[in-house]
């Protein structure tokens, strides 16, 4: 205790259980709670009161097994001296929710703010899993700066089929290429499916729950090598005993998120998610947790700090293996070990055990160097992502671990234009048009035809739909092409491995240079210079603007709910975060403008 920063009357919540300045308010507070068994001792003695912020319910497959986890962190909170109050978290479940579980994100984000602000906790253990829980819990954590830790759910185990291992997601993606070309049918194409989802856990690939419980390891919000224990393994349950010890701690040694949460740690961040092949949903998460801790990150710094890092995971969709032998070999403090031997990480960043990242990583190393790639035999030589920019768009992203051969053959190895391309373009609005349209033969989608979705961004969709990541018509696939070049202004899932161009931004729908494309415009994509444009002159350009001006702008679909309408009106793009631009300007609430009385 010689090291702790807080005293017992220091705590948060003795402000509701222990006023004796405010008896009548106290006595409220305190009947209420007594009323299913707690303890006069439990809520006035001292103790700190740690909120588990549940994300586990039947909506959220996911994440479900933390409903029987948090047994366990209340294990460790009781252990460490701590008294656990288990809340819910709003479900996000990435697969199944329309229009988008992107709209939850920050409606997750604004309901957490309210409890860890207006409620007597002194500090949370944040349970994740889901792509969107993580990013959510995160940002809540660094506006309101109370003790927090992050508890991953892990990921599922391997998928089989045979000796084949099957991804969750990636496995989808290819199936469906199956499907078109006639190669499988509808009843085959489920029960193929469903294989890569063998047991409780979220993803085994490195689609975005991966990519992001690792960010969380990596940011230094999570206890070390936790991130990506497979949820069924018993060192799951033993890491949410340690978790829920370890927040108590926390608490007496007034740790919190802002304290970790530093540009160091951010630019950390950047460099592991590159060499994990990580989800092209990531930047749009990392910049949305970082500007609520106060800290501009954008796009070019993802281009800058992430685009030389090799790819050392060799992990699906950008490799070929899953979760299971990732975390066998090392998991992600093997890569940080790796990168930091590289000079490529900041190491004297804090962490949520009160050590360093140079301190939780220094004897750690790679145990299946086919796995976890050593730093000089990589994968891939450079796999972050490019930022493009041009007069489309003033940013939309390209992962470049995940550009297989045959595209880089088809599009990107011209002698005298290496690296670039260009092709006519044929434009879908939103997904639905996609689907109706796509195998319409008077569209004379070719090889080099590029597939354009606008409509799908934050406003448009509304949301950021997972859509650009589209098909050729089946015509094509039947031929061999499997794959065109994609831009959009939606998203598309982590677990895809195709290089598309998206998240562009401004999106269409708010008068971004996608909404002045045309069916049999040409495009070029220039990697090598970071440019993506319409080919034609400026005047043309004018012209199409002001007519899309005369026209009322963007036309998309009307609001079918208020909070659609609502993040509508104030949700920022897509390289900004999607965050709700009046939010970020809170940050440390909970010292800053303590919750005001209610009686």
């Amino acid at each position: 205790m010689s090291d702790h920063k807080m005293t017992p009357d220091q705590l948060r919540s003795r402000w509701w259980f222990d006023n004796p300045d405010h008896p009548g308010t106290t006595a409220l507070c305190i009947e209420r709670y007594m009323n299913y068994g707690l303890t006069l001792d439990e809520l006035k003695s001292g103790k700190p009161i740690i909120g588990i912020a549940q994300s586990g319910s039947d909506l959220t497959p996911c994440n479900r097994h933390h409903v029987e986890l948090v047994k366990r962190v209340k294990d460790g909170i009781r252990a460490a001296g701590g008294v656990p109050f288990e809340f819910p978290l709003h479900p996000i479940h990435e697969n199944v929710r329309r229009p988008t579980a992107a709209l939850d994100r920050n409606l997750a984000y604004l309901g957490l703010v309210e409890v860890l602000h207006g409620y007597p906790l002194d500090g949370v253990v944040l349970t994740t899993g889901c792509d969107k829980t993580t990013p959510a819990c995160l940002m809540a954590a660094a506006t309101v700066n109370i003790p927090a830790i992050v508890l991953s759910g892990g990921p599922m185990l391997n998928g089989w089929r045979g000796s084949e291992r099957v991804g969750s997601g990636t496995i989808i993606w290819e199936l469906r290429k199956r499907l078109a070309a006639g190669d499988i049918g509808y009843a085959e194409f489920l029960d193929r499916a469903t294989d890569s989802a063998p047991s409780i856990g979220h993803c085994n690939t490195m689609g975005t729950a991966s990519t992001m419980n690792s960010m969380a390891e990596a940011l230094g919000m999570s206890l070390p090598g936790s991130a990506m224990i497979p949820a069924p393994y018993k060192e799951r349950a033993m890491v949410a005993y340690q978790t829920g010890e370890r927040i108590v701690d926390m608490v007496w040694e007034d740790l919190r998120p802002l304290d970790i949460l530093t540009r160091e740690a951010f630019e950390n961040a950047i460099v592991v998610c590159s060499a994990l092949g990580g989800s092209s949903n990531a930047p749009i998460h990392v910049n949305a947790i970082a500007r609520h801790a106060g800290i501009e990150l954008d796009n070019d710094d993802w281009q800058r700090l992430g685009h030389q890092i090799p790819l050392l995971a060799n992990v699906m969709p950008a490799g070929i293996y899953l979760s299971e032998e990732f975390h066998r070999a090392g998991g992600v403090p093997a890569v940080l070990s790796e990168l930091l031997k590289a000079k490529r990480l900041h190491g004297d960043v804090m962490t949520a055990n009160g050590r360093t990242l140079a301190a939780n990583v220094g004897d750690c190393e790679t145990r299946d160097d086919d796995v976890i790639r050593r730093y000089d035999n990589p994968l891939v030589e450079h796999a972050g992502f490019i930022n493009l920019k041009g007069n489309l768009f003033d940013s939309a992203l390209m992962k470049t671990s995940v550009i297989a051969d045959d595209f880089r053959r088809r599009f990107l190895s011209r002698p005298e234009d290496p690296g670039a391309f260009e092709g006519r373009v044929v434009v879908f609005d939103g997904s639905e048009d996609y689907h109706a349209r796509i195998d319409d033969p008077a569209l004379a989608i070719d090889e080099n035809t590029i597939l354009v979705m606008r409509g799908a961004g934050p406003v448009g969709h509304p949301g950021g739909a997972e859509v650009v990541n589209m098909q050729p018509p089946e015509a094509l696939i039947r031929q061999g092409v499997e794959s065109l070049p994609c831009l959009g202004d939606g998203r598309q899932s982590g677990t895809s491995g195709s290089p598309s161009i998206l998240n562009a931004s401004p999106e269409a729908a708010v008068g971004g240079g996608l909404a002045l494309l045309e069916s049999g415009d040409r495009v070029r994509i220039d990697l090598a210079r970071g440019e993506a444009s319409l080919l034609i002159d400026d005047a043309e350009l004018a012209s199409r603007r002001e007519a899309l001006a005369s026209r009322g702008g963007y036309i998309y679909p009307p609001h079918q709910t208020p909070w659609q309408e609502i993040q509508r009106g104030m949700v920022e793009q897509l390289d900004r975060g999607m965050t709700l631009a009046p939010a970020t300007k809170y940050r440390d609430v909970a010292r800053r403008s303590p919750p005001r009385d209610n009686h």
